[in-house]
């Protein structure tokens, strides 16, 4: 959690990160950028919530003197004073200081004391030798902070579902490496681009990542000429959680993330899901395998990733695509028609042809 908060708050002028008393304090120089500090900290998974705060002595009379000196400006009727005790050896019990520190407020201000509904919250964190108050807790992402739950690979299409995936396996804890597929030159570079500007907007949520580009047009004429039409997208997928799990291999990843979500095309009614996921040895996560679509575009419309994903492009799974893709296949007749098929040398193929972003 702390090198990732470093990370993305680098520049902005945080002086140091640190554990103290169960909370994460960013010590901030003078100058510092807090509204973009608090912008980051926004994306940063495994917070719950953050504040901008003063330090001040735990001392209560400086405490009460300071928090007056603050909010004397704002302008409100009521309030409430919110105090926990992370230091538990301090004198003072929390209703101590919330009735001590409100008393005074009450009597400075003329405001009322309102535990309810109250038109201003004072918060107070007191620690071991200091305390802390601010008057705005904004929600984080909570989640895991990415990392904790190792390294995953994403088969990024550039559609709608594929980014929610990774961003949903992301709020888990997983640091995660990207893999397009196009078919380039016999398609345009579109979906490259567009893969390249989501994969920007993911890599804000953590430390930026890889993007692998395979070239699949080759393997795709191979498996055309060699195998009956209805076959073709399973055949299709199954090379693809191949290379993916090559990569995976190479950069440690312990599994392979899709964008699946059952019945919405033909390669995810559920035979066709277990067919596919035969060829591949590491698991497979499917984040929004019982989501409907209209979820998942909402969710993509938050995250920034839809406007990018509906940009008309030439996608590989476009091409030669059958009329009529066979919905219910198993496992023994597509390792049959597979044998038809040189796999070895059309992974090397692929793999020639592959850069790395």
């Amino acid at each position: 959690m702390i090198e990732n908060i470093k990370y993305t708050t680098e520049g902005l002028g945080v002086k140091q990160v640190r554990e103290k008393d169960g909370r994460i304090i960013l010590d901030l120089m003078p100058d510092a950028e807090e509204v973009q500090i608090a912008a980051q900290l926004s994306k940063v998974f495994g917070i719950a919530n953050f504040s901008i705060a003063r330090k001040v002595s735990s001392d209560v009379e400086i405490l009460k003197r300071e928090i007056h000196q603050y909010i004397k400006d704002k302008e409100f009727t009521s309030f409430r004073i919110s105090t926990k005790r992370a230091y538990k050896a301090y004198p003072l019990t929390s209703m101590d200081v919330d009735r001590i520190v409100g008393a005074h407020i009450k009597e400075s201000t003329g405001a009322k004391v309102n535990l309810t509904s109250p038109g201003l919250t004072i918060f107070i964190e007191i620690l071991s030798g200091d305390a802390y108050f601010y008057t705005e807790k904004p929600p984080g992402l909570n989640g895991l902070p990415v990392g904790t739950s190792g390294k995953v690979v994403c088969l990024l299409s550039g559609g709608i579902d594929s980014p929610v995936a990774a961003y949903r396996v992301m709020r888990r804890g997983c640091s995660v490496v990207f893999v397009h597929f196009h078919s380039y030159p016999y398609l345009s570079k579109a979906s490259q681009e567009k893969v390249q500007d989501i994969t920007e907007i993911l890599n804000q949520y953590q430390h930026p990542s890889k993007l692998y580009l395979i070239s699949f047009g080759d393997v795709q004429k191979e498996i055309v000429l060699s195998v009956p039409a209805r076959y073709r997208v399973v055949l299709y997928r199954r090379m693809m959680l191949r290379l993916a799990e090559r990569i995976a291999c190479e950069v440690g990843a312990l599994a392979l993330v899709t964008g699946e979500s059952i019945g919405q095309v033909a390669s995810q009614t559920l035979e066709n899901i277990a067919t596919i996921e035969n060829a591949a040895g590491l698991p497979v996560i499917r984040p929004l395998i019982g989501m409907d679509k209209g979820e998942i575009m909402d969710q993509a419309k938050k995250l920034g990733t839809y406007d990018i994903s509906i940009i008309p492009d030439q996608d590989c799974c476009q091409m030669f695509i059958p009329k009529n893709p066979a919905v219910r296949t198993t496992i023994r007749e597509i390792e049959r028609v597979e044998k038809r098929l040189d796999i070895e040398k059309l992974l090397n193929m692929a793999f020639d042809n592959m850069k790395c972003l």
